[in-house]
């Protein structure tokens, strides 16, 4: 008993997550003149003895096989225009596959001038969605019956991550350029992936950065020269610290600041004595000024040329 004719063939998405999938025609013959109804969002491949036959976009289609150009060339048809045909039908979304996310899987090795080589994460999201039906079919599609997007998205993460330190080695982007303006990382970065994508038939419609994780010793620099900037009298900021400090001894946080504010006190001090008019001091007074002093310049508090005058001044008291 033969097998009836498929005369009518439509598909609602079964998964919104689904790329591609295979119509269902239990091995049947496609009839001559049969409706495909093909919604939007959607496209529809028909492939003919491994051969793609044609693509269709949304709306109403009537298929004769005379239409269907592979069909009419192929070699040795045997049915006429007339009989029924068989071919794969396969169905298509092309709508944006959203917020597919991306990261580096281990720290990518960066040249920066200030701090030499320098190892960043980055991680972010990304929105496709299928642009050419027969070249996405061809030259990734073609061997699954169903493809969801979860598939797909691993190979291009492991596409994306390489092009990212490409992208920072090329451009000579700074550790400063990454942590402060990702939009504009972003936006460099994505002519690099755009070729990758359309050379699968696919679209990258967009392409963000949503943080990068820096060093923790380049972080903590960063912020030391984001809260010295932000100091306009250090008056003020060393007896805003000094009363932070009080009550809470015995962190590494606090003994460093209490540190930092008696050399603040010494520097000051010598500062005073060396340009405040003064009877002579003892020659004790004046070592003892010198050495701390030259503590100051030990921990590079104070710079050679500072270092130099100031000693100049105590020596000079004598």
């Amino acid at each position: 008993m033969a097998l009836p004719f498929i005369e009518i063939i439509e598909a609602v998405t079964p998964d919104p997550n689904l790329l591609m999938w295979k119509f269902a025609d239990a091995d049947k013959e496609i009839k001559n003149g049969a409706k495909l109804t093909v919604r939007e969002s959607q496209q529809v491949l028909l492939l003919n003895e491994g051969v793609t036959a044609d693509v269709f976009s949304p709306g109403l289609h009537t298929l004769h096989t005379a239409n269907i150009p592979v069909l009419s060339r192929l070699k040795g048809w045997k049915y006429g225009f007339e009989s029924p045909f068989k071919a794969d039908i396969y169905f298509f979304n092309t709508y944006n596959f959203i917020n597919n996310k991306w990261g580096t899987p281990a720290p990518i090795l960066m040249k920066d001038p200030e701090f030499g080589q320098v190892r960043v994460r980055a991680f972010g999201s990304f929105d496709i969605k299928i642009e050419d039906v027969a070249v996405f079919f061809k030259k990734y599609a073609g061997s699954y019956p169903v493809l969801t997007i979860t598939e797909l998205q691993y190979q291009l993460r492991d596409f994306i991550a390489p092009r990212f330190g490409e992208v920072l080695a090329n451009e000579n982007i700074t550790v400063t350029d990454v942590a402060g303006n990702i939009s504009t990382l972003a936006a460099k970065i994505k002519p690099y992936l755009d070729p990758y994508f359309k050379d699968l038939g696919l679209a990258l419609t967009q392409f963000t950065i949503t943080s990068v994780t820096l060093p923790d010793e380049v972080t903590a620099y960063y912020d030391k020269v984001t809260g010295m900037n932000m100091i306009s009298d250090m008056d003020k900021y060393a007896k805003f610290n000094t009363a932070n400090a009080i009550g809470q001894p015995g962190t590494a946080v606090n003994d460093a600041t209490q540190n930092a504010l008696a050399m603040g006190v010494m520097l000051n001090q010598l500062q005073q004595n060396a340009t405040t008019p003064q009877q002579p001091p003892a020659a004790d007074d004046i070592t003892a000024k010198l050495q701390k002093l030259k503590s100051l310049f030990d921990a590079g508090l104070i710079d050679e040329e500072e270092y130099k005058n100031k000693k100049a001044a105590l020596i000079n008291t004598l």
